[in-house]
């Protein structure tokens, strides 16, 4: 049989340099911590940009956060992103977090504005002696240091923002703070992604704006996921996954067609800068890596 032609055209990249970074977040139980420093190990040898660790407002979470980044720091040569929200906390608080990071070797920081202190669908509200939004937030850590900053961007506008020109309006004012890179809410439809650049584009915003991509490791928890963070679940994809929420092993080969569909798609139409939302599970991201055309840094020197 011969190979799909845009298979063929797709692997390996050739000229095209791929870039991808990874997401995890804290654990919060030995058996946790277990299943992320495997999936550390497993796709550390695809040489990643960067890996960022996510940042909750509650005390213990930001330990396990930092506890994280510290780690990844001794064990190995991945370069950390440290999230950082102005939840809940004082400017003085926060300016102490990021020198903290500068002391322990951390160079980049994912700067959020965070969810609410009393949960999604609260009203969000800055703390009286905080920074005040995710621009203030960026403007904050510049005076502190020279740090890469990436941001969150939304193909489908925040769910507070009252319109997608708001929305991006507020990635200009971050943008103008001094941040380097944005990295969009995941999307299931890549029309949505591609609008949105030709808008952000339009308001002369001109910093990489890098596709997250969600594999959906559970249909059920995605869907949930979506709703909390404004983005859509198409049609097709709940079709794909009707009847299989007692069959895991069906639910993984389908979660890896769709997400091999999307990056593939995305790749044609010269996306090279992936960001993965690994939800700590190491499979589908490798399997969709070695798609990509990347190879462990090993295996290419054997």
């Amino acid at each position: 049989m011969s190979e799909s032609p845009r298979l063929s055209r797709f692997m390996p990249a050739g000229h095209r340099r791929i870039a991808v970074s990874f997401e995890f977040f804290p654990p919060a139980t030995e058996e946790m911590e277990k299943t992320l420093w495997e999936s550390i190990e497993r796709l550390k040898p695809l040489s990643p940009q960067f890996v960022s660790v996510t940042y909750g407002a509650g005390g213990s979470t930001r330990e396990r956060t930092h506890a994280t980044v510290r780690r990844i720091l001794a064990e190995t040569k991945l370069i950390p992103a440290a999230h950082l929200t102005c939840v809940a906390a004082t400017r003085v608080e926060v300016d102490s977090i990021v020198r903290s990071y500068a002391q322990a070797g951390v160079r980049h920081i994912v700067a959020l504005r965070g969810d609410p202190a009393g949960g999604a669908g609260t009203r969000y509200a800055p703390h009286p002696g905080g920074y005040q939004n995710a621009a203030d937030l960026v403007g904050g850590i510049k005076r502190l240091g020279d740090f890469e900053i990436s941001v969150s961007a939304y193909p489908e506008k925040h769910p507070e923002s009252p319109t997608v020109a708001a929305d991006i309006d507020m990635l200009k004012a971050k943008v103008d703070a001094g941040a380097g890179r944005a990295i969009t809410q995941f999307f299931f439809e890549n029309d949505l992604y591609f609008r949105y650049l030709d808008r952000v584009r339009a308001r002369g915003i001109d910093i990489p704006i890098v596709p997250g991509i969600l594999p959906v490791q559970n249909f059920k928890a995605a869907t949930n996921f979506a709703a909390r963070a404004g983005a859509s679940v198409p049609v097709w994809l709940a079709e794909r996954f009707q009847g299989l929420d007692n069959d895991a092993t069906t639910r993984k080969l389908i979660a890896a067609a769709v997400a091999a569909e999307q990056v593939i798609d995305l790749f044609d139409r010269g996306v090279t800068n992936f960001h993965f939302y690994t939800m700590n599970r190491a499979d589908l991201v490798y399997a969709i890596c070695h798609l990509l055309g990347l190879r462990p840094v090993a295996q290419e020197a054997a």
